[in-house]
């Protein structure tokens, strides 16, 4: 079963919630946040490479030889918590969750630490300047520390989309074309009625 984007589920957020509480009583917030970059690297690592996806959720693998690799893949890469963690996901069956899991614990960390992660989509990649200008625009509306996360879209023609959580704001260019010829529309269709209804009436 291949690893998907998508909201943590219940028992993701189990999971989540007990490793944050393991991490979080070792190492304070620091820890949590170390925590939080290496499950999100792995996972990206298992979406952009495919044998490693297929590696961590397949069901036919025996957990002992998986248990073997991951120790050789990980250890001293990652902390010793990330990887008994990930050990015991692999014992319980549970890697092919890792995604949720981590899209938990992520979910955990900005509640307890007032932070929110924030993708910005722009038709050219925006400088620095542009970026902490963003991100304090968002601070101030949202009352929490931003992360920001800016991405290109090649199809954009300006503009920007706003990502938070699973809330999405379109203020590009071709949103506000499209709401624009939507109102002619609409306008246009309820004047040529108002002509028809006086030529009747």
């Amino acid at each position: 079963m291949p690893m998907v984007d998508a909201q943590p589920d219940a028992l993701a957020l189990v999971y989540a919630r007990t490793l944050m509480d393991l991490v979080e009583s070792k190492g304070g917030r620091e820890a949590v946040r170390e925590t939080q970059a290496e499950l999100e690297e792995i996972v990206e690592l298992a979406r952009a490479n495919k044998a490693f996806g297929e590696f961590l959720a397949s069901r036919v693998i025996a957990s002992g030889k998986r248990e073997a690799s991951l120790r050789k893949i990980l250890d001293g890469r990652v902390s010793d918590v990330t990887v008994r963690f990930l050990l015991v996901l692999n014992k319980k069956g549970r890697l092919s969750h890792l995604a949720l899991i981590s899209a938990g614990f992520d979910q955990l960390a900005q509640e307890k630490f007032g932070r929110v992660e924030v993708d910005v989509y722009t038709a050219a990649p925006i400088d620095q300047g542009t970026q902490a200008r963003v991100r304090d625009g968002l601070a101030a509306a949202l009352k929490k520390e931003v992360v920001l996360h800016p991405y290109t879209e090649a199809g954009m023609i300006g503009g920007i989309k706003i990502r938070v959580g699973d809330q999405f704001i379109d203020a590009s260019v071709a949103s506000q074309l499209r709401r624009m010829q939507d109102k002619l529309s609409n306008e246009g269709q309820a004047a040529l009625k108002s002509r028809i209804d006086a030529i009747l009436g």
